[in-house]
């Protein structure tokens, strides 16, 4: 039976859902990841969930220990990962708190470990195709769970991660749109790209929690939108992932 990791997954570890609870620190190789494993049951199926920017959010973006965290879901077992994500949208038709079922990356980082080859083997080069980054059948049931719960979502978006903590310039949002970017944040991609290394499926869900700042007819976005609009909305996510999960052979 699939084991399944989850990065973020805020408010699924609630008793009634998440059954026989129990936490599980780990180091890897890496060091150490963001938080302790908190693993149990949802819909019967086997789930370990770890907080990407620690439980009490305490770690920036550009400081997650990406390598650790994938490491520690790979050392548990865990077959797949389904990651949530707040996201600022970068077109007028991704509204505040639509979700995303991400489809591919733009990588705008250029401070963290993006591999865990820091050299190859004589002669063993090693490099991971990354032209379809999120696993399709993962995200063809995350797109089914969001039809099945009537969710207002989007089946496919580009996600542009950029280092933060500080959101984008005005001039980097609009550059980011011509690129042809749908939402941007500060963590799906090293992640993504690490979990291709590690031969784990992943796919993300994001929601859209704000506009970035390309829109000149609304002020740009704050982290305390970001909060409101991610805490008014979590409900929607936590029932996603559930009938995700129950649909995981």
């Amino acid at each position: 039976m699939t084991k399944i990791g989850i990065i973020g997954g805020s408010g699924l570890d609630n008793p009634d859902i998440l059954q026989d609870a129990h936490d599980v620190e780990v180091e890897t190789v890496y060091g150490s990841p963001s938080s302790p494993l908190k693993e149990g049951t949802i819909a019967g199926k086997e789930v370990a969930i770890l907080a990407r920017h620690g439980r009490e959010h305490t770690i920036p973006p550009t400081y997650v220990n990406y390598r650790a965290n994938i490491m520690a879901l790979k050392g548990a077992g865990c077959d797949v990962i389904l990651a949530t994500t707040a996201c600022g949208s970068l077109r007028e038709e991704i509204k505040r708190g639509d979700l995303v079922i991400l489809d591919q990356f733009i990588d705008f980082t250029r401070l963290r470990q993006v591999s865990f080859h820091e050299r190859f083997e004589p002669n063993c080069a090693v490099h991971t195709g990354m032209a379809d980054p999120f696993d399709e059948g993962l995200r063809s049931k995350l797109n089914a769970a969001c039809d099945a719960l009537d969710i207002a979502h989007h089946k496919v978006g580009t996600v542009i991660t950029i280092e933060g903590s500080r959101f984008s310039t005005r001039a980097e949002s609009n550059m980011f749109r011509l690129w042809g970017a749908d939402v941007i944040n500060m963590s799906v991609a090293p992640e993504c790209i690490l979990a291709n290394e590690a031969g784990l499926p992943y796919a993300a869900v994001a929601m859209s929690t704000d506009y970035d700042c390309w829109k000149t007819d609304e002020a740009p976005v704050t982290w305390e939108e970001i909060l409101e609009v991610f805490h008014g909305n979590v409900e929607k996510v936590v029932s996603l992932l559930i009938e995700t999960i129950k649909a995981l052979d």
